[in-house]
């Protein structure tokens, strides 16, 4: 995949999938989050995809975040299902994208690829620092990886990565495979969510030709534009920055809390310190991502 250079149209991202799943009536409140419709409602996060793209957004990116061989286990799908699952997450993005080709426009599907955090499924991602090795990591991650590069995705997103730890395990995978993925960090303060400097968190990627961007999501979007800054700086690679709504999420109520921070206005800064790729995440509707568009396409 070629993300975009310098002089380039920046590229609209979609929003929370989980987002629009839920405002269409869905109850995502168990471990598997958005991922459990892949085996019960496809067609939804089919629809939820169309609606983001229609929104503007040019990348879908899948409802795989929280799967994986062993949380699809726990709710007794065994593994030669849950790899079709994994597949099936790209399949609808991709029948998403077929339905509005006609226009001519040139989409991308990039395959989720949460963190360990996002399997325990108690707000781990937001914490990193598990008490795994880097190659414990890599073994946990190796098996959806590896399904989800052959999927037939464009690229993958290794996103809400809280940990550089997690992160030298996933590039790692990477490294030498000509599978295409962003990767891109929580985080909070000018740190990662497990407390590293930006700057170390970003040189993960560099000199990683697999790994083709790099940036931010699902942080608050106070700690953008310091972040889109160094990971341009560090990386000499593309950015992309997706945050949420800035309001707080309670893994014990598993809900959200605290004010909306998320306008489509700031993204002009997020632009100006070098975001080729923006869009949203948790709490970020296709209206947003309306307005995300309509406002950079405003500035570029």
């Amino acid at each position: 995949m070629n993300f975009p250079g310098a002089t380039d149209p920046v590229l609209i991202a979609d929003g929370g999938l989980a987002t629009e799943l839920e405002a269409r009536g869905h109850d995502l409140s168990d471990a598997l989050w958005s991922a459990r419709l892949l085996a019960e409602a496809p067609e939804e996060i089919e629809a939820a995809h169309l609606a983001f793209f229609r929104a503007g957004a040019v990348i879908a990116t899948t409802a795989t975040y929280q799967a994986s061989f062993e949380g699809f286990a726990a709710h007794g799908i065994e593994r030669d299902a849950a790899a079709g699952l994994l597949r099936r997450g790209v399949e609808v993005a991709r029948r998403a994208r077929a339905e509005v080709s006609g226009d001519g426009r040139q989409r991308w599907v990039a395959a989720s690829v949460g963190p360990y955090g996002a399997f325990l499924a108690d707000g781990s991602e937001y914490r990193g620092r598990y008490g795994l090795s880097v190659d414990e990591l890599r073994r946990w991650h190796r098996p959806r990886l590896e399904a989800l590069a052959e999927a037939g995705a464009d690229l993958l997103a290794l996103e809400t990565v809280p940990d550089v730890d997690e992160a030298r395990a996933l590039v790692s995978l990477l490294e030498g495979t000509g599978t295409s993925a962003w990767l891109t960090y929580n985080v909070e303060g000018g740190h990662t969510r497990a407390g590293q400097p930006m700057s170390e968190a970003f040189a993960v990627a560099a000199g990683v030709p697999e790994i083709v961007a790099v940036g931010v999501n699902c942080c608050c979007p106070d700690d953008v534009p310091a972040a889109v800054a160094t990971a341009r700086r560090v990386t000499g690679k593309p950015v992309i920055a997706y945050p949420n709504s800035g309001e707080g999420w309670d893994p014990a109520r598993k809900d959200w809390t605290g004010p909306d921070r998320y306008s489509a206005e700031r993204a002009r800064q997020w632009v100006a310190e070098g975001a080729r790729v923006v869009g949203g995440c948790c709490r970020v509707s296709p209206a947003g991502i309306t307005e995300l568009t309509r406002v950079v396409q405003g500035t570029v």
